[in-house]
């Protein structure tokens, strides 16, 4: 047992010199708890060797644990290039969010990168944390730190175009998704943002080829339908919208949006049955259901059913008053304006406000857009018609104005044959007395 002793107080302290040189050649504190923990294990073989005795099993494992195990599975971690000091930091700053105290977690990070600037999980939760905090441009800073330390850090390429798309700064957004996307075409959260972004910028054949790539990766996804169905109303290509919105529908059955924007394309091809049967599925949508009801009035009268009309009429406004304005000035409801019976003293009913989504908004933007290309058409319709009017109107009296012409032209010319045909009469008359 004698010399089992010495042969562990041999290892012990060669591990322990080894850890204290790596306290002197890196000036860091992490390792001393390590060095501490070699010193106990050495003091309990030192009493067992004083007093001259064994200790029993509990203590003889301690020791081994704590002067060999230990310090033999940090050398080898470090050997093999993994540094121990930053996984204590990292545990450290995980203890330290789970507390609540993420400015000693800053600090414990901020010591580290500084300390060791390879270290990418160092950068990277800093760069977190300054996110959380406001400091876009610094937490920039960290993400591409942390993208040069790793270069398969796609979550942090996102990151980074996220940030620079909140700064506005649209163009680099843009080229960092696209140089992702490169490198992982199947990044659901890049194709999506890189559409919004393009969007939003009104390139629309670009957010489209993004959104069909992104399909192939993800065929059943109904937003990818939905955000194409947008990109192709915004193309004016109705028909291609669609079909993109029917698609979205099929899949998820809740998006009455998709419904509303399929029923205004289908006004818009004069397809009265279909627009009827959408606008009506959009009437379980607290939102839609008042322009829903009020479609459903115009497609009504267009069919000759004037009490359907002015029911769904007067049950729109009724859901949103400001529908009233909006039909007073319509000429579609000239017939029915006088049924309406809603009071006009009724108060709107406040609506209950609901925080949107970019989705939100960009759909809301496609609706608008078609609404005004629906009146815009039926504006231009309206006009061609008065045009047709006023031109046929034209042409009666430019014909009516030629035949009196031609009227009056042989009137003349039976006024000058008749006088002809007197002085005719007046020459022989004035030969015979001669």
């Amino acid at each position: 047992m004698l010399l089992e002793k010495i042969i562990f107080n041999i290892v012990a302290i060669s591990f322990v010199i080894v850890i204290f040189i790596k306290i002197i050649k890196k000036n860091d504190t992490n390792y001393l708890s390590i060095l501490l923990l070699g010193l106990i294990g050495i003091a309990i073989c030192f009493f067992e060797l004083n007093l001259g005795i064994n200790v029993n099993t509990f203590f003889f494992i301690l020791r081994y644990i704590l002067s060999v195990i230990i310090p033999f599975i940090i050398i080898f971690i470090e050997f093999n290039g993994i540094n121990f000091s930053e996984i204590i930091s990292i545990l450290k700053v995980h203890i330290f969010f789970k507390l609540g105290n993420s400015k000693k977690a800053k600090e414990e990070l901020t010591n580290l990168v500084n300390k060791y600037p390879n270290s990418y999980l160092g950068h990277k939760l800093l760069a977190e944390i300054y996110e959380k905090e406001g400091g876009m441009r610094k937490a920039i800073d960290e993400y591409v730190k942390a993208i040069d330390l790793k270069k398969t850090d796609y979550k942090s390429y996102f990151k980074i175009a996220k940030l620079l798309n909140d700064l506005d700064k649209k163009d680099e957004a843009i080229e960092m998704l696209q140089n992702l996307l490169k490198s992982k075409p199947d990044s659901y959260e890049a194709s999506i943002l890189l559409g919004e972004i393009l969007t939003e910028e009104e390139r629309f054949k670009e957010a489209a080829s993004v959104y069909q790539d992104a399909i192939k990766y993800r065929s059943y996804d109904f937003e990818l339908y939905y955000n194409l169905g947008i990109v192709f109303t915004r193309l004016n290509d109705f028909q291609q919208a669609k079909e993109m919105y029917e698609k979205a529908a099929e899949i998820n059955h809740l998006l009455y949006g998709a419904n509303y924007n399929i029923a205004l394309i289908a006004l818009l091809q004069k397809e009265l049955d279909q627009a009827e049967e959408y606008f009506e599925k959009c009437l379980y949508d607290d939102e839609l259901e008042p322009i829903a009801y009020y479609n459903l009035a115009k497609i009504a009268l267009i069919k000759g059913d004037k009490a359907k009309a002015i029911t769904f009429l007067n049950k729109a406004i009724e859901l949103d008053f400001s529908l009233l304005e909006k039909a007073s000035k319509e000429k579609a409801f000239d017939y029915i304006k006088q049924y309406i019976t809603v009071s006009a003293r009724m108060e709107e009913k406040p609506k209950s406000e609901k925080k949107k989504t970019k989705l939100d908004k960009r759909a809301e933007m496609a609706r608008i857009y078609l609404e005004n290309t629906k009146e815009l058409v039926d504006d231009i319709k309206e006009n061609t018609n008065k045009q047709k009017f006023d031109e046929r109107l034209n042409l009666i009296i430019d014909s009516d104005k030629l035949r009196k012409e031609q009227q009056l032209d042989e009137k003349d010319d039976a006024s000058e044959k008749v006088q002809e045909s007197i002085n005719k009469q007046k020459e022989i008359s004035d030969s015979n007395n001669e």
